[in-house]
């Protein structure tokens, strides 16, 4: 609780008041007289409707039971550098959520973004430079909410010579709210933003529009790019034998370009997409299992047997269950966007794995972020990627010592969260230290700014998710997009194939074509 300021008028009024309230016996009354103390912890606060904890921290606070034990290592981390002039990075991303299985992936990605400072600093690493890096984890709340005052923190320690805070990394969802956020923190406040797993393509520069989010540089393949991918890989796929399933939820910028995309792939399909609205929050299980069974036995009679599903994951889900009980002995693929990998951690799908093997089964493809087999140790080397990238993030995984990266709780790089935040938490360093040349030592975030344009040729980054080349807009250009399918007997995710936007690989420089 929070009392009144200290003073003589005011201790004169606290005793009147205490008097009145004991003599009339009105403890209750007391307690509501003082002023609810809205502080979690140093720069962070109580803030919405659900009086969460969002802010900033340095990994002293932690959000949730889940962050503990990668918070305790981002402090070590932090004390550890903090007598050498670091730099700091902060991921920006919910940390809280209600559902089990996107709190899964939070932790996943704050371990990512762990071990990407871990590795940065580590004496080991062959390319380690200056400054040493700093990494604080930034809650704008769920579903955003909270975007604004957080933001304006970021840009305070911007400006703090002692915090010296030179990019924004994360941003993991394509809805409105990011789109504010992101806007606000690159036009407005000048501060370096590295998507991690956003792929809208209405959230980025355009040639008509480049300067719309000045210092936005995005390393996830936009679904525009993932179609490409697609159409590659299923070009055999008959346009009458396809349908599109769509949620026509509004502001969701992911919704809205994947409704785009997949009504692309499947023009001249016989049948109009079958739609369905989710709840405001996606995460919310609603009443659509219900829809879902009443749209399978159309599905079944249309000449479909490829469906494209617009949708986020809770429903996926639920389509693919009901999708499981139908009476008509057809196989179906269907095919979704990245977001889908979140089946692998749902708890709730743990037990309808078998949803896939009934009748004549479903085939579940979908377009990747990241997956560790694409240049693990079998994959075949060529542009586009480096198995020594890959080996690096799953050797840091693999290390014995109890006070190196695998004390961050268990991890698993299968639905791609820990290597795509690992990418854009590492993608926001090497802009910072390809600044940091002659009697430069903290550069300006105009200068990692204009540095996302140098990010290409051989100034490209080596993801563990493939080489990160940036167009001069700070788009990835022909990243490679791994199209995986998930395996009920394994009962996780097997990558199919490599495809690419432009559908030929980069060539071995990472040239940046006229087209990009």
């Amino acid at each position: 609780m929070r009392f009144l300021p200290d003073g003589p008028l005011n201790r004169a009024l606290a005793a009147a008041v205490a008097v009145a309230v004991l003599a009339t016996g009105g403890y209750l009354g007391y307690e509501a007289w003082l002023v609810d103390d809205p502080s979690c912890a140093p720069g962070v606060e109580q803030r919405g409707d659900q009086h969460e904890c969002v802010g900033v921290t340095d990994g002293a606070y932690v959000f949730t039971d889940d962050l503990k034990q990668v918070s305790a290592r981002i402090k070590a981390e932090n004390d550890r550098v903090a007598g050498s002039s670091p730099v700091t990075v902060a991921l920006m991303i919910p940390m809280t959520s209600a559902a089990p299985a996107e709190r899964r992936e939070l932790v996943e990605q704050v371990q990512g973004a762990y071990l990407a400072q871990h590795w940065a600093n580590d004496e080991r690493n062959k390319n380690r430079r200056q400054p040493p890096i700093r990494l604080v984890l930034a809650n704008p709340g769920r579903g955003y909410k909270e975007w604004r005052p957080v933001a304006d923190q970021l840009a305070r320690a911007a400006a703090d010579d002692q915090q010296n805070l030179r990019a924004v990394a994360g941003i993991n969802i394509s809805i409105t709210e990011t789109e504010q956020a992101v806007r606000y923190l690159t036009a407005d406040k000048h501060i370096p933003v590295v998507a991690g797993p956003m792929t809208a393509d209405d959230i980025k520069n355009t040639p008509a529009d480049p300067r719309r989010y000045p210092g936005l540089a995005r390393i996830a393949p936009g679904n525009s790019d993932q179609a490409g991918a697609l159409g590659s890989y299923g070009a055999a796929i008959k346009p009458e034998e396809a349908l599109v399933i769509e949620d026509t939820r509004e502001n969701d910028n992911y919704l809205a370009t994947l409704r785009q995309t997949f009504e692309k792939l499947t023009k001249g399909a016989l049948n109009a997409p079958e739609t369905y609205q989710s709840p405001p929050d996606f995460n919310d299980e609603g009443n659509l299992a219900n829809d879902f069974h009443q749209m399978v036995p159309s599905i079944c009679t249309s000449a479909a047997t490829t469906l494209y599903f617009a949708g986020r994951p809770v429903q996926l889900r639920q389509f693919l269950v009901e999708l499981g009980n139908r009476r008509c002995n057809k196989h179906y693929t269907v095919i979704s966007g990245s977001h889908a990998s979140t089946l692998m951690v749902d708890a709730k799908f743990a037990d309808k794995w078998d949803a896939l093997t009934t009748g004549a089964g479903i085939t579940v493809r979908y377009t990747a972020l990241a997956h560790p087999d694409t240049f693990g140790e079998k994959s075949t080397e060529a542009p586009g990627g480096s198995k020594a990238a890959s080996k690096e993030l799953a050797d840091l995984l693999g290390e014995p010592d109890t006070k190196a990266p695998d004390a961050i709780g268990p991890a698993d790089l299968r639905d791609g969260r820990v290597i795509i935040t690992y990418d854009s938490v590492s993608t926001a360093i090497a802009g910072i230290r390809n600044q940091t040349v002659g009697d430069v030592k903290v550069p300006s975030t105009d200068d990692v700014v204009q540095s996302w344009r140098r990010l290409h040729g051989d100034n490209r980054v080596e993801g563990a998710s493939g080489w990160i080349c940036l167009d001069q807009y700070g788009n990835p250009y022909n990243k490679a997009v791994p199209i995986v399918h998930l395996d009920p007997a394994a009962r996780n995710a097997v990558l199919d194939t490599l495809a690419w936007p432009l559908v030929h690989a980069p060539d071995a420089n990472c040239s940046i074509g006229s087209d990009g």
